[in-house]
């Protein structure tokens, strides 16, 4: 039992070795080495699920901003399986760390903006100052255009972070309530037997849109700068 509801966001040991370490080689295990010449229906299914998320995400981007392909897909695979990995039993969520996403947007979002000076200097310094402002207004437009270019790596880590942390605390203390009413003969503990699975099943999903949105708002920040 948890002393605290934060303690799930703690990564379970075995003899020292955090479980999270297993858990990441089990992925191993989904792959096969056979050599096929036409791939199942899952693979089929996961093949075109890849090339329409590539579509829309990078569809928008110019040429030089579509080199980023590679890497945005592999984030959003690895958000991805993070997310969904953290669902199972004495995992860890890696994506619940605030440093852990911040790591993750800093590096990026600054690519995009230095790849933005570098690539074309005279739009990107005109985002700073929309264009017909007043002249008595200009210094606090930049000021406010700054922030707002400041933030953007603290919103996207943030955002994913206050996402997976608020979903697994409504579902730990709503399972806490579940098995408090086991022992009670009403009708509560099936309502909350109901609603923790809605929950679940919801996490899944919030879990897969988090992901994305993480990417795509990488990529919109990308498109404005390429």
């Amino acid at each position: 039992m948890h002393l605290n509801m934060f303690d799930q966001f703690k990564c379970p040991e075995v003899f020292f070795i955090p479980t999270l370490i297993p858990t990441m080689m089990m992925i191993i295990l989904l792959f096969r080495n056979t050599a096929v010449l036409m791939g199942g229906r899952t693979s089929t299914l996961l093949s075109w699920i890849t090339k329409q998320i590539t579509k829309n995400l990078m569809s928008q981007l110019s040429p030089m901003g579509q080199k980023w392909t590679n890497l945005l897909m592999a984030l959003l695979m690895f958000i991805l399986l993070s997310n969904l990995m953290g669902l199972l039993p004495y995992t860890f969520f890696t994506t619940s760390q605030l440093s852990m996403n911040m790591a993750m947007a800093l590096p990026l979002w600054l690519g995009t903006v230095v790849l933005g000076f570098f690539s074309k200097p005279n739009s990107a310094t005109a985002h700073f100052l929309p264009e017909g402002s007043p002249a008595p207004l200009s210094p606090m437009l930049i000021l406010i255009e700054t922030v707002s270019l400041l933030i953007r790596p603290v919103a996207l880590g943030v955002r994913l972070t206050a996402n997976i942390t608020a979903g697994h605390l409504l579902i730990h203390m709503v399972s806490h309530t579940t098995m408090e009413l086991l022992d009670t003969k009403t009708i509560l503990p099936c309502m909350t037997v109901t609603l923790l699975l809605a929950l679940t099943f919801l996490e899944i999903a919030v879990a897969c849109i988090q992901a994305y949105v993480f990417t795509l708002l990488l990529s919109l920040y990308l498109e404005e700068n390429t």
